[in-house]
């Protein structure tokens, strides 16, 4: 398999591995009955099950961003070092912004974030045979 669907699948197992823990702040906070019922009564999330479902939806949003790309690039036969530097680089970088996000840290957060976006924009630009 090329790596760069390797990455979609490592990014794609990450999401999972975030969702777990999502859930899992929301048992702690929550209680298992209210979110296995129908979850219209529950109170606010808290502080740390609400930055959990953020990690969620910020890994998705990449996703979204990134797996197409990875399909059309393997679709087309498209695969060179720009579009392996590119797909390791966002699944690193999600990984590092994933482990910030969920420790609170500030300020570097968006640094793994930014480096995640380019590397899903080093695979657009390798598709569009620009890089």
């Amino acid at each position: 398999m090329p790596v760069e669907l390797t990455m979609l699948a490592y990014s794609v197992a990450l999401l999972f591995v975030i969702i777990l823990i999502q859930a899992n702040a929301g048992i702690m906070a929550q209680g298992l009955m209210p979110l296995a019922n129908s979850r219209d009564d529950l109170p606010p999330p808290g502080a740390f099950q609400a930055r959990m479902k953020r990690v969620v939806d910020n890994h998705r949003e990449g996703l979204i961003l990134f797996a197409p790309l990875v399909l059309i690039a393997a679709q087309q036969g498209i695969s060179t070092s720009t579009t392996v530097l590119g797909a390791q680089l966002f699944f690193y970088a999600r990984v590092a912004h994933a482990v910030l996000y969920i420790f609170g840290v500030p300020m570097i957060r968006p640094l793994a974030w930014a480096v995640g976006i380019v590397g899903t924009v080093m695979i657009f630009l390798a598709i569009l045979g620009i890089a």
